[in-house]
């Protein structure tokens, strides 16, 4: 996965007017406009660093004579003192785009250091980690770009990707039967149907339906092991809901296919990297 320049451009042209608006009072006030300075980012933490060259764009966008060195890539694992990258430029410039850079590479660094986390707990077991919708709304993108930067993988990157039928979509048709048999009556032959099922009886009716995936929500890994057995290779099964550090390897070895993380999104820790200038 790669990230379009026009998308990245547009969400730091956002970013950087929500923080500058028409002026930065300290910086505009206090540092010459052609003082030029030396900065660099460095990590504090260890983990797996992500968002580099959108955080080195921010400073590209501000001024393109900004000189920018990086000495680490995107899915690099990076210890603590560490430096990401170095810059030379106007001093104000740096100044100007710090914390905006910073949010960037900070949350999606965070993100594929979790992300990292989960697939290394799994490792040996016939589960993959994913992400799910559960995004900050204009972020998507880069945030699913930082999960496969960890090591796991995306789910449905929007609701045009797949057909998934969740509770309230099955209760809104008269069950699991009727919305796939309405559902396979209308979508292309290239289009995916998943079901979310509460139970193993759902599980059942599920697969009698033909389902192509088969989301086995908040269940024990006791129970997701029954439903392995049950399904026997006849849809892909994923485990979700309420699955936590401590019970993410047990539902691994359950059997299951797929292990979504909807927390790998939603409430990452920011990833400690601070930046010096001088």
């Amino acid at each position: 996965m790669t990230l379009n320049q026009f998308y990245v451009d547009s969400i730091i042209k956002t970013a950087l007017k929500e923080d500058i608006n028409y002026c930065d009072v300290t910086t505009d006030y206090l540092i010459p406009e052609n003082q030029i300075g030396i900065g660099r980012l460095m990590s504090k933490a260890e983990g797996i660093v992500c968002g580099v060259e959108v955080a080195a764009r921010v400073f590209q966008l501000l001024d393109s004579d900004t000189e920018i060195e990086i000495l680490k890539k995107d899915g690099d694992s990076i210890k603590y003192g560490e430096d990401i990258m170095q810059l030379r430029g106007k001093t104000s410039v740096l100044l100007k785009g710090e914390r905006t850079a910073l949010n960037f590479i900070q949350h999606m660094s965070g993100i594929a250091t979790a992300a990292n986390k989960y697939v290394k707990i799994v490792e040996g077991t016939n589960a993959s980690i994913a992400d799910t919708r559960k995004t900050l709304p204009g972020l998507r993108p880069i945030q699913k770009y930082a999960v496969m930067c960890g090591g796991a993988r995306n789910h449905r990157y929007n609701l045009s990707d797949a057909a998934m039928l969740k509770d309230n979509h099955i209760d809104a048709a008269g069950g699991i039967t009727a919305a796939i048999t309405k559902l396979r009556s209308r979508i292309g032959h290239m289009t995916k149907i998943e079901v979310e099922t509460r139970n193993l009886d759902e599980l059942r009716e599920a697969l009698e339906a033909k389902a192509d995936v088969i989301m086995l929500d908040n269940m024990s890994p006791e129970i997701m092991k029954q439903a392995v057995e049950i399904t026997n290779g006849r849809a892909l099964l994923e485990a979700s809901g309420g699955i936590t550090d401590e019970t993410l390897r047990a539902v691994a070895e359950s059997g299951v296919d797929i292990i979504s993380v909807g927390a790998l999104t939603h409430s990452v820790k920011a990833f400690d990297i601070s930046m010096y200038v001088k």
